[in-house]
C-alpha cells in the first residue's frame, strides 16, 4: 500500500539528523568550509525529507468528491520544494566559499574530520539505496527525488573529502573553497533537474515510451477482430497512471459484445501498466462521426 510510504519518509528524516550531526562535527573540528558547504546541505535534506513525509500523507488520501483523481500529485510539491531548497542552498554554499577564497584559513584535525565525514557519507548511501527502490517500486517520485538528493550528497561529501585530503598533502588553502565552489555548481544542477521534473508532472506529462509501445501493442492485438483504436492519450500524476482510448468496433456489433472487448483491453492495459486507470470509448468503425473526435476538445 502508498500509505506504507511514510516509513521511508520517516527513514530519511532520521538519516538527515544523523548526517546533520556528523557533518556539523567534521567541520567544527577541521574548519573546512568544504565540510560546511556539505553539512549545510544536509539541513536541506531535512527540510526536503519533512516535506516528503507531509506531501505523502497527502498523496495518500483516497479520491473524494472534489479531487475524483486523488491525491497523488502532491507528491510532485514535495519533489519541486526539494529542488528549490537545494538551489538556495548552492547559493548559501557559493558566498561562503567566495569568502574564503579571498581570505583563506588552515584546516584542523583532518584526519578526524575526514574520518566523521565518511560516515556521514555511508549512512547517506544506505538511506538512498533504500529509497530508490522504494520509489521505483512504487512509482513514487518524492522517495525518488529524495534518493536521488541524497546520493548526490554522497557524491558531494567524497569530492570535499577528497578536497580536504589534498590541503592536507599540499598545503594550497584555497582548493578547499575551490571545490566548495564546485559542490554548490553541482547540487544547483540537481535542483534544476527536480523543479523541471516536477513542473513536467503537473503539467500532465504522458507516459514513459515503453509504457506506450506496451499499450498499443495490447491494442494491435485485437486487430484480427476487425478492431481499431485511436485517440490514445496517456498521463502520469505520480504514482498513478492513466489511459485513455477509442476504440472502434464493427457497428454489427451488439453492445454486450463491444462491451466485453473493452474489459478485455483493458484488464491487458492494467497488466501492461500495473496500477493504470483505464478509460475506454466505444465507436462504431463505419460510421464518419468515429473520425471526428479525435482532438483533445471535440467542436
Amino acid at each position: 500500500m502508498r500509505s506504507d510510504l511514510r516509513g521511508y519518509a520517516l527513514l530519511s528524516i532520521a538519516a538527515a539528523l544523523a548526517t546533520i550531526g556528523l557533518k556539523g562535527a567534521a567541520w567544527w573540528v577541521t574548519g573546512s568550509v568544504g565540510l560546511l558547504s556539505d553539512a549545510m546541505e544536509s539541513f536541506v535534506n531535512l527540510a526536503a525529507a519533512a516535506v516528503t513525509l507531509t506531501m505523502l500523507i497527502v498523496a495518500a488520501r483516497p479520491p473524494d468528491e472534489e479531487h475524483a483523481y486523488g491525491y497523488s500529485k502532491a507528491e510532485y510539491f514535495a519533489s519541486g520544494f526539494e529542488g528549490s531548497l537545494i538551489l538556495v542552498a548552492a547559493v548559501a554554499i557559493g558566498i561562503a566559499a567566495s569568502e574564503r577564497l579571498i581570505a583563506p584559513q588552515p584546516l584542523q584535525a583532518i584526519g578526524l574530520g575526514l574520518a566523521i565525514a565518511v560516515a556521514a557519507a555511508v549512512v547517506n548511501f544506505g538511506v538512498a539505496r533504500v529509497l530508490l527502490r522504494a520509489g521505483r517500486h512504487y512509482q513514487s517520485i518524492a522517495l525518488e527525488a529524495d534518493a536521488r538528493h541524497l546520493l548526490t550528497d554522497v557524491w558531494t561529501t567524497a569530492g570535499v573529502a577528497v578536497a580536504v585530503l589534498l590541503v592536507a598533502l599540499t598545503g594550497w588553502q584555497r582548493l578547499d573553497p575551490l571545490v566548495a565552489l564546485a559542490v554548490a555548481a553541482h547540487i544547483l544542477w540537481t535542483g534544476f533537474g527536480l523543479v523541471r521534473r516536477s513542473f513536467l508532472g503537473l503539467m500532465d506529462r504522458a507516459l514513459p515510451p515503453a509504457d506506450r509501445r506496451a499499450i498499443e501493442a495490447v491494442l494491435e492485438r485485437h486487430g484480427a477482430e476487425g478492431v481499431r483504436y485511436h485517440a490514445l492519450r496517456t498521463r502520469q500524476a505520480a504514482g498513478r497512471s492513466f489511459v485513455s482510448v477509442h476504440v472502434l468496433v464493427p457497428g454489427a456489433w451488439t453492445v454486450q459484445r463491444g462491451h466485453d472487448l473493452l474489459e478485455r483491453i483493458e484488464a491487458e492495459v492494467r497488466e501492461a501498466v500495473p496500477g493504470a486507470s483505464v478509460f475506454t470509448h466505444l465507436e462504431p468503425r463505419e460510421d464518419p462521426a468515429s473520425f471526428a473526435d479525435l482532438d483533445l476538445d471535440r467542436r
